[in-house]
């Protein structure tokens, strides 16, 4: 058990087990739909939503101990001896230093992109972080950080095709159709918000997209290519139209909370990068991955991170950030600025399209990232059969594609866990961690492996990117750690019970001769 807990899975077994015709993806996808496909994941709801929420901060009238930050409370500790003074009532406002949050994340977010960029070009298969794992640092770590990544596509994906169902409702009102509450809001939803007997929208859209990708990869990406142009085009147009109204005295101050709440303003916004690692889900399907996924993971970034920042500084110039705390304002940032301030109501709607087409997109990427770390936890026999089964005609996890479609449609329909978006954040940087560190790994047992992206300045550059996540973690609120611990917990009970007994070296126990029984250990898996 203990030396099955560490193996790691050879790299070329892994190539070679992609290459087997029952298991064989399409491969289909160039270097610009790989820098698309980024992009579609990065530039979602974040960049119309979470803008105004991270620069006007979170309050709630009942402060809490969970509501605080890890490294807030920790720092008290330290130099008090007790937390009191950091009991929460929500997060400090980062104000117009929303746009340092956005550079800070991007620069850390860059660092784990150039570690990213290495393995892709090494490993190109499918399941990202989850791979990646399983080649440099164990078993036990691919399947805690498969585990992880399951919650972090599934919570995301729930929370954006719930703020999807939100913004459809207003090109529809100008149509002249009005859907009711009742059957385009979620039964459980939080305090203020609206509530309905099934979100039908949400619930729609998702299984629509399944649809998509079970019909193949080329469909989705072009699909991906027209909806990433539009919402492009339409930030391009707030961006020109909101800077004629902006007022310079609404930049001060500029960090209203200091440091704290640039730290604070960059946990929240991490919600919105963390779409980057979808591109290398995309590795085994790309015509070129030692070439390509370098491209696309730094192009994707690159683009987003220019964007965010021309977005946060002109809206919070447009309006105080202290609007965007409450109602309407905190919910669509961007479509209330333009309405508050008589911006022409055909702007207006290109920017409300331009959302709906990042939604979507956003929740494509997602959906598609999602099923390809099943498919690869089922291919290694951590989770069934059935997720690694591929359709003869398609060429896709098919078994896979619907599992994951309804496993985030149902939920979608029914509850809003937006306020545990916060959960997709933790287990992105935890799996950029491992990741960083898997570099280092690799560096040391096999420096002559080919690689066609080579991060620069190993172990420093790694290590930075493990300093940043380590950062930002803390960076988030008590309440968030413990889902986060109680959903590890529970994939360990899954692994015990289940994965360990299924995976490749279980089997390669059972078949050892009987003298491996008597103290002798397995072949080397590398």
């Amino acid at each position: 058990m203990p030396s099955q807990l560490l193996q790691c899975k050879s790299i070329d077994k892994l190539i070679t087990d992609s290459q087997d015709p029952a298991h064989r993806l399409r491969k289909t996808l160039g270097p610009w739909s790989l820098v698309a496909l980024g992009i579609g994941a990065i530039i979602g709801s974040g960049i119309f939503v979470l803008t105004g929420t991270a620069a006007a901060g979170e309050y709630s009238v009942v402060p809490h101990w969970w509501r605080a930050q890890v490294l807030d409370l920790m720092l008290s500790l330290i130099r008090t001896g007790h937390v009191s003074a950091n009991i929460m009532h929500g997060r400090p406002p980062a104000g117009p230093a929303i746009a340092v949050s956005f550079l800070m994340v991007a620069i850390a977010c860059s660092f784990a992109g150039l570690c990213y960029a290495e393995l892709a070009s090494m490993i190109p298969i499918a399941g990202s972080a989850y791979t990646y794992s399983y080649a440099t640092l164990g078993e036990i770590f691919a399947w805690i950080i498969g585990w992880d990544l399951i919650l972090e596509y599934a919570v995301s994906n729930v929370a954006v095709a719930v703020g999807f169902a939100g913004y459809f409702k207003a090109p529809l009102a100008q149509l002249g159709i009005h859907l009711p509450d009742r059957w385009s809001a979620p039964l459980w939803a939080p305090q203020g918000a609206p509530h309905g007997y099934f979100n039908l929208p949400g619930f729609l859209v998702v299984l629509i997209l399944t649809v998509l990708l079970v019909h193949g990869i080329r469909e989705s990406a072009r699909t991906n290519n027209i909806m990433v142009l539009i919402k492009i085009g339409a930030i391009l147009v707030f961006i020109a139209a909101g800077s004629m109204l902006i007022h310079p005295a609404n930049w001060q101050p500029f960090a209203p909370s200091g440091f704290a709440g640039v730290v604070s303003g960059g946990a929240i916004i991490f919600f919105t990068y963390i779409g980057f690692d979808s591109v290398s889900t995309a590795a085994e399907e790309a015509r070129n991955p030692q070439r390509d996924m370098p491209f696309g993971i730094i192009g994707s970034l690159i683009v987003a991170t220019v964007l965010y920042i021309a977005v946060a500084l002109v809206l919070l110039g447009m309006l105080k950030y202290s609007t965007f705390r409450y109602g309407r304002a905190a919910e669509a940032p961007v479509a209330y600025a333009l309405r508050v301030l008589h911006a022409n109501p055909t702007l207006q709607f290109v920017i409300i399209i331009g959302a709906l087409m990042g939604m979507l997109s956003s929740l494509l990427v997602f959906q598609y990232g999602q099923t390809r770390i099943w498919f690869a936890m089922s291919r290694d026999g951590l989770l069934p059969k059935i997720f690694s089964a591929v359709h003869p005609k398609y060429k896709t996890p098919h078994w896979s594609t619907w599992i994951a479609g309804f496993a985030v449609a149902i939920p979608a329909g029914l509850v809003d866990i937006s306020a545990a978006a916060d959960l997709s954040n933790i287990g992105t940087l935890f799996a950029f961690l491992l990741v960083s560190l898997g570099v280092i790994f690799l560096r040391r047992r096999q420096p002559d492996r080919p690689r066609g992206f080579r991060v620069p300045f190993v172990p420093w550059f790694p290590l930075i990117s493990v300093v940043f996540c380590i950062v930002l973690m803390l960076g988030l609120p008590v309440i968030t750690w413990l889902r986060f611990l109680i959903w590890l917990a529970i994939g360990m009970v899954i692994y015990y019970f289940y994965s360990r007994h299924h995976s490749e070296f279980a089997a390669r126990r059972r078949e050892a001769p009987a003298e491996l029984g008597s103290g002798a250990s397995l072949p080397p898996a590398r």
